[in-house]
């Protein structure tokens, strides 16, 4: 198929597509004249992955990049699997933060958070990085995330962990595509779950109304 069949068939227009090819996030057609390629199915299915990267998931182009080129590497072995996918999710930082404690009155640090759980952490993991920020950030708002309730928080998604893992493939490019999309586009799922979840309590515990029946 020409291209402008390709954005037909995807809903994304040719400035778009062309952006892609550029980017190196959408794989070269195949070349029949000096202004035309042509595209398959490969390219379909590569294009909507991309969009749900970077609309569903919130990954910028440079993020997608990573993480196709973590997805395609047949060089990451299975021991490699969790740390190369966890990696490809996250933006490089011109230069390492200032991060201060979870709280102005509490040092309690995300590193010390799970390290009393017994968790198992890579100490230069950035996530840890980031759930410091995100922690500050609250202290700052005035939500009281102390160290009992995240700790509280921390059994529940350990929960969630459980069932991810549990649903990985056994073969190592399996296991990489899975963890990397599983965590970019499941995210938003687990994100509408709590929310619901919230609603469902409140109405048990009478804080709100119980929605209409019927």
């Amino acid at each position: 198929m020409k291209i402008s069949e390709l954005a037909s068939a995807t809903d994304v227009g040719v400035p778009t597509l062309k952006y892609y090819l550029r980017e190196g996030v959408l794989h070269a057609g195949v070349v029949r004249s000096r202004t035309q390629a042509s595209y398959d199915d490969s390219h379909i299915e590569r294009v909507r992955l991309v969009r749900a990267l970077t609309g569903v998931g919130g990954l910028s182009i440079a993020a997608v990049r990573r993480v196709l080129e973590v997805i395609e590497d047949p060089g990451v072995g299975p021991t490699d699997v969790m740390a190369a996918a966890a990696a490809s999710l996250y933006e490089p930082e011109p230069e390492v933060p200032e991060v201060r404690g979870a709280s102005k009155g509490d040092t309690f640090s995300a590193r010390e958070l799970v390290d009393d759980l017994g968790w198992h952490i890579y100490p230069d993991d950035p996530a840890l990085t980031t759930l410091d920020e995100a922690w500050s950030a609250c202290s700052d708002a005035g939500i009281g995330l102390d160290a009992d309730r995240m700790r509280r928080y921390a059994t529940s998604m350990h929960g969630v962990a459980e069932t991810d893992v549990s649903s990985v493939p056994a073969d190592p490019a399996g296991a990489v595509r899975q963890v990397v999309l599983g965590t970019v586009l499941v995210d938003p799922v687990l994100l509408s779950l709590r929310r619901l979840a919230q609603q469902d309590v409140a109405v048990r515990a009478g804080a709100i109304s119980p929605p209409p029946e019927g």
